[in-house]
C-alpha cells in the first residue's frame, strides 16, 4: 500500500466532519458557480428535482448569444436516450420565470436548468412551447475547496506537542503522503476535466487559474472557459485583443492622454477588439469581477492575461516541451515567456521602466509546474514524484502560515518542514483535513494520535 492510500485511510477514518471549526458561510456568484459548474466541480451525476437519474454527457459551451449560458450540451435521464441542447444555471429556481425565459425562444432548446436555491412552492421550468425543462438544484456548500479560501491564522493546535516529540524523518514522511495524496486528488480533478473538455482546452483553462493567482482565479478560468483555446487560435492575429477586451479591459480609451508606446499598443489592441465587440460583448466580465488593489505590481493582472496570450499563442511549443521527460525544459517554456510591451510595464496605463521584468517568475513557474504540469503527468501515468520533491518552496501565503501556525507552532524545525513545494502541500492537506474539518476546538481531533501510529 502507497503512503497516499495510507493517508487516505487515515482520512477516512477521522470522524470529525460535521461541521468545520469556524463555520462561517460563504457567499458564491452566480459566475462562480457557473463556472464551478462547467469545471465539473458539482460533478456530472444528479437527481432531479421529479427523482430522476441525471448524467451529464457533455457540458457544452459558454453560449455567446442571447439564450440559456451553455449551448451544444448533452444530457442523459434515467439512463434513456442522450438529448442535447442548452443548459441554464440560476442562483433562484424561480429566476427562470422572473427573467423572461418561459417565454423567450431562445430558451426553447434547454435540456436542464441547474439551480442552487428553491423557493417555498413547487416551481416547473416551461419553455415557450411548454415543454417541461429537467430541474437539478446543487449545493455550494458540497464544493471542494476552490477559487479562493480564506484562512485565519490560528494558535498551536493539540498535535503540535506530540509532533514536536516525533523524529524529523517520520514528520517528513507524514507530509510526504498526504502531499502524494493530495497530489492524486489534482490529478485526478484534471483527469475529469480533460474527460469532460479534452485535454488542450483543460490544460489552457488550469493555466489560466493558476496565472490568475488566489485574488483573480476566478475570472481567468472564466476567461478560458468562454473564449476556448481552439477559438482564440483560429484567429492568432485577434487572439490578445480577444482576450483583453472580453476581460474589460479595453473600454474606449483616450489614446490621446497616453505616452507613445502604450498609445501604439492600445491601438494595435483596439482596432481588432472593436470588430469582434459586438459578437462577443456578452462575453465581457463586469469590473468588479477582479481583485486589483492587494497585488504587487510584477502580478498584475493585465500583465498574467498578456503570458496567457503568449501561452496559447505558442501553445504547440507548449505541448513538444510537455512530451519531454525533462520538467526543467516546460519550466523553460514559461520562463522564456517575452512581451515587446509587457516586459516593461505594469499595467496598461503605467509608465514604462527601465529594466526589463519577466512576464511569468520563476516563483509563479513553479506553481505551475506543481500544480498544473505534474498533476497532468500524473494522469499520463508517468512517474512525478522524484520531480515533484525536488521543486524549491518559493513563496508562503496566508493559508501556509496558518497551518504551519496550527501544526508545528514555534517547533525550530518548523521551516526546514516546509522547504519544498511537496511538504507545502502536504501541510495544507492536512489543516484542510482535519484542522477545518474539527468542530472541537482540537480536543477531539483524532489526527495527533493517528500520526502517532504512522510508521
Amino acid at each position: 500500500m502507497s503512503s497516499a492510500e495510507r493517508y487516505a485511510q487515515l482520512v477516512a477514518r477521522a470522524s470529525v466532519r460535521e461541521r468545520p471549526l469556524l463555520p462561517v458561510p460563504r457567499k458564491f456568484s452566480e459566475l462562480e458557480l457557473q463556472a464551478r459548474w462547467f469545471a465539473g466541480d458539482f460533478g456530472r451525476r444528479f437527481q432531479s428535482i421529479a427523482g430522476e437519474q441525471v448524467e451529464v454527457v457533455q457540458f457544452g459551451t459558454w453560449n455567446r448569444a442571447a439564450g440559456p449560458d451553455f449551448a451544444d450540451a448533452s444530457i442523459c435521464v434515467d439512463r434513456g436516450a442522450i438529448v442535447r441542447g442548452s443548459i441554464e444555471f440560476d442562483l433562484v429556481d424561480q429566476s427562470w420565470e422572473a427573467h423572461g425565459h418561459a417565454t423567450n425562444p431562445a430558451f426553447d432548446d434547454t435540456i436542464l436548468h441547474v439551480f442552487v436555491e428553491a423557493g417555498a412552492r413547487a416551481f416547473f421550468s416551461r419553455t415557450s412551447t411548454h415543454r417541461n425543462v429537467t430541474q437539478v438544484r446543487v449545493d455550494p456548500t458540497a464544493l471542494p475547496a476552490g477559487f479562493e479560501t480564506n484562512l485565519p491564522l490560528a494558535r498551536p493546535g493539540r498535535c503540535h506537542a506530540p509532533l514536536r516529540g516525533l523524529p524529523e524523518e517520520k514528520v517528513r514522511s507524514i507530509l510526504e503522503a498526504a502531499a502524494k495524496f493530495r497530489l492524486a486528488r489534482k490529478a485526478q480533478r484534471l483527469g475529469g476535466l480533460i474527460e469532460l473538455h479534452g485535454l488542450d482546452e483543460a490544460l489552457f483553462q488550469e493555466l489560466a487559474g493558476a496565472l490568475g493567482y488566489k485574488q483573480n482565479k476566478l475570472p481567468f478560468t472564466l476567461l478560458a472557459q468562454r473564449l476556448p483555446l481552439k477559438a482564440l487560435r483560429a484567429t492568432p492575429n485577434e487572439l490578445e485583443a480577444i482576450l483583453f477586451g472580453a476581460a474589460g479591459f479595453l473600454a474606449a480609451p483616450d489614446l490621446a492622454k497616453f505616452q507613445s508606446g502604450t498609445r501604439t499598443y492600445l491601438r494595435g489592441l483596439w482596432d481588432s477588439w472593436w470588430r469582434r465587440r459586438d459578437e462577443l460583448e456578452r462575453f465581457v466580465l463586469p469590473p468588479r469581477t477582479w481583485r486589483l488593489s492587494g497585488t504587487r505590481p510584477l502580478n498584475h493582472p493585465q500583465r498574467r492575461l498578456a503570458a496567457l496570450a503568449d501561452i496559447a499563442a505558442d501553445w504547440p511549443k507548449l505541448l513538444r516541451s510537455l512530451g519531454k521527460d525533462d520538467l526543467t525544459v516546460t519550466g523553460d517554456f514559461f520562463l522564456s515567456r517575452s512581451h515587446p510591451y509587457w516586459d516593461r510595464h505594469y499595467t496598461l496605463t503605467s509608465p514604462p521602466r527601465d529594466a526589463k521584468m519577466a512576464l511569468i517568475g520563476e516563483t509563479r513557474v513553479t506553481e505551475i509546474l506543481a500544480n498544473v504540469i505534474l498533476p497532468l503527468r500524473q494522469t499520463q501515468a508517468r512517474t512525478v514524484w522524484s520531480e515533484y520533491e525536488k521543486l524549491p518552496a518559493r513563496l508562503t501565503n496566508r493559508r501556509l502560515e496558518t497551518g504551519a501556525a496550527r501544526l508545528f507552532g514555534d517547533d525550530p524545525r518548523r521551516i526546514s518542514f516546509l522547504k519544498t513545494v511537496a511538504r507545502q502541500q502536504g501541510l495544507l492537506q492536512i489543516y484542510e483535513d482535519f484542522c477545518l474539518q474539527d468542530n472541537s476546538d482540537c480536543a477531539q481531533c483524532p489526527f495527533p494520535e493517528q500520526m502517532q501510529k504512522w510508521t
